[in-house]
């Protein structure tokens, strides 16, 4: 087109991506705060012939799901999987047009300052982009509701807003770096890592749910006022602070009391985790990251702890999590 701008970078990989991109409606969705039934909305991705990435949360609830690509074609879905501890769901399209090419999941970790592009559909403005960097990798976000977190997600500055949740964070390749699941504000968002993605999306189409491993604890950082509480020479590792369940429970020690440091309670007299098959866990974070990344429920860990001053090494068969409450 003659009269058409040059564009940059961005608007390469948003023309190479966006026919994969789609709006997701869902139908019959329950208004908690009104008990009436409405309409919900969000974005999702091609990776398959015939499969949509989106969030769990997109599609919750929902009695009837449909999407539209970017070329104005419809199609009605069906839900092959969804998981909420990692915030994921894949659809099966009734209808892929030949122009939605499955993208890719990265297979390289982002890394802080890496520029990314979130695609989607804010406020159902249908094929919207915005830019940014990755601001932070290895988060771990506390879900919006049930006591859990969803590990290793990518933190960036890329503004997004609802509607966006389920649509694709690319890197200048057009590799999907996250799936967005929530937006902060203040130029916060996250998405969840196409590490997770990459183990749990295939799980989701062949058996329709994924197992995430469960070591049955609640833990705390050691920070320099646990150390301090607790005798420790550094400030790494993580404090049981209470067992769950098996294979925790009976096996590990949690804290049996605390004490006030910096006007706030800290946990003493738990085992502090050092290590789980050799890998360091510096904090809670990285706790997180290790079993959602590399292992897998009925594995045996092998974890390096330190209790009433001493160091010593436990096995653990790793249990499948429980459905949250």
């Amino acid at each position: 087109r003659e009269d058409r701008a040059d564009g940059s970078t961005y608007t390469d990989v948003y023309e190479a991506i966006i026919d994969s991109v789609t709006q997701i409606r869902v139908f019959g969705v329950e208004n908690p705060r009104t008990d009436e039934t409405g309409r919900g909305q969000g974005s999702g991705f091609v990776v398959d012939e015939q499969y949509v990435v989106t969030n769990h949360h997109v599609v919750s609830g929902g009695e009837e799901i449909d999407l539209q690509y970017s070329n104005g074609d419809w199609s009605g879905t069906r839900l092959l999987g969804s998981d909420v501890y990692s915030d994921l769901a894949v659809l099966e399209a009734d209808h892929v047009p030949d122009v939605a090419t499955p993208l890719g999941l990265a297979e390289e970790r982002p890394v802080v300052g890496q520029e990314v592009l979130a695609i989607g559909n804010p406020y159902g403005l249908e094929g919207s982009m915005s830019s940014g960097i990755v601001s932070g990798v290895n988060r771990t976000i506390p879900a919006p509701q049930g006591n859990f977190s969803f590990p290793n997600a990518v933190q960036t500055d890329a503004p997004v807003n609802p509607g966006n949740s389920g649509g694709p964070l690319v890197d200048l390749d057009g590799n999907v770096v996250g799936v967005v699941n929530a937006g902060g504000g203040n130029n916060i968002g996250f998405a969840i890592s196409a590490a997770l993605a990459r183990r749990v999306v295939p799980a989701l189409v062949e058996d329709g749910e994924y197992d995430h491993p469960f070591l049955g604890v609640a833990v705390a950082t050691v920070d320099r006022f646990v150390a301090e509480a607790n005798g420790l020479e550094e400030a790494a590792g993580v404090i049981v602070t209470e067992t769950t369940r098996e294979p925790a429970a009976g096996t590990l020690e949690p804290a049996d009391r605390s004490v006030e440091r910096g006007g706030e309670p800290v946990p003493v007299g738990g085992d502090v985790l050092r290590s789980i098959d050799g890998e360091p866990i510096p904090d809670r974070n990285a706790l997180s990251t290790h079993l959602a990344l590399e292992t897998s429920p009925g594995e045996t860990v092998r974890v390096e702890l330190r209790r009433d001053g001493e160091v010593r090494t436990v096995e653990l068969t790793l249990e499948s999590r429980p459905r949250p409450d």
